[in-house]
């Protein structure tokens, strides 16, 4: 059975990531496109061969019976609505992240998936990378013993240098975005600390700004460009998170894990993409794939998970509940910046 994709929102992250791996999975098909940009959506079916239908209006792409699942990847504002009208149309739904922009909304969106009977995935692609699943996989062997603290960092030029619409990008209208850096980057750092020490943060606090990003008119940009973050598990793990649009020079996306028996490095160097310094002297260098940038794409492994699920029958592990609690973790911090103080989070 081939799992037949439609996409709605055909711009930087679906022309670069779900497309084209949609179209490489062998048991996965490109049936139909959707955008308001008519010219853009004819240039990408054309551009592998025609297959795909194209749609501007989303209300009859899921009219077609030919679309088994739906991948959501446009502005942030419109991920809950439409992954709700998708999951009520009878398709399973491929969400990206953040997965909504209210707690409100990703409940509504869990509670559609529930009554649909149909599979919701959020794109917190970060748990598929190679070297994260090889970091996890050490940190649950117990060789490093108990986790003390991390310290992780997300930061790029921004955007603009990824977005089809560069400095016009939706991603810096607040209506359409309505989190900048937090949303973007954060969310996914939030997820992957979760899932890789297995442990709920509680509290979190820190600085969340808008330093120097500007939109293509030139003027300062109303979400925030840059965070610092401060935050502490249920276990009473502590860690700090530098998040960046700002970052002008090489891309970074590392995470280093500080345990009792040694520092579980992450992204930190171009060849191993995990090293272990053992408390002893003992050193593992680990081999184990690129992470993805900006500039250097490789497959995230998204959509081969999604389509495993539905073939399988088997419900995704990234679901709506994972996505929820991370986009928790944000909510929360957004609003810690704002009033300067360290806040609870509620929890999921």
């Amino acid at each position: 059975m081939s799992v037949r994709y439609g996409v709605v929102g055909c711009g930087a992250i679906a022309q670069r990531r779900h497309i084209p791996e949609c179209v490489h999975n062998p048991n996965s098909t490109l049936v139909a496109l959707c955008d308001p940009n008519a010219q853009r959506i004819d240039e990408i079916s054309k551009a592998y061969g025609g297959v795909a239908k194209c749609y501007t209006d989303y209300a009859e792409m899921l009219k077609d019976p030919t679309v088994d699942a739906v991948v959501v990847s446009g502005p942030n504002s419109m991920h809950a609505s439409q992954s709700i009208q998708a999951l009520e149309a009878g398709k399973h739904v491929l969400c990206e992240k953040p997965m909504a922009t209210t707690r409100e909304d990703a409940k509504a969106m869990m509670a559609a998936a529930k009554k649909s009977g149909n599979y919701l995935m959020i794109a917190l692609n970060q748990r598929l990378i190679p070297a994260h699943k090889r970091a996890k996989e050490i940190i649950d062997s117990g060789r490093l013993g108990k986790v003390l603290s991390f310290r992780t960092a997300f930061q790029h030029p921004g955007p603009e240098s990824w977005s089809v619409d560069g400095g016009k990008s939706w991603f810096f209208q607040k209506g359409s975005a309505f989190m900048g850096v937090t949303g973007d980057l954060g969310v996914h750092k939030a997820d992957l600390l979760r899932w890789l020490l297995g442990q709920e943060f509680v509290e979190v606090g820190g600085f969340i700004s808008t330093l120097d990003k500007r939109d293509a008119a030139g003027k300062l940009i109303e979400l925030d460009d840059n965070a610092f973050l401060k935050l502490k598990t249920d276990k009473g793990v502590l860690g700090s998170m530098i998040l960046s649009w700002t970052n002008y020079g090489p891309e970074e996306n590392y995470t280093i894990v500080f345990c009792e028996k040694g520092v579980l490095s992450i992204g930190t160097d171009p060849t191993y993409g995990v090293i272990v310094d053992y408390r002893n002297g003992e050193k593992e260098l680990h081999k184990v794939g690129e992470i993805a940038t900006n500039t250097r794409q490789v497959p995230s492994g998204v959509i081969d998970s999604f389509t495993e699920c539905i073939r399988t029958s088997t419900p995704p592990s990234i679901d709506g509940r994972e996505g929820y609690c991370s986009l928790d973790v944000i909510l929360t911090a957004m609003d810690a910046g704002k009033e300067g103080r360290v806040m609870k989070i509620l929890g999921c």
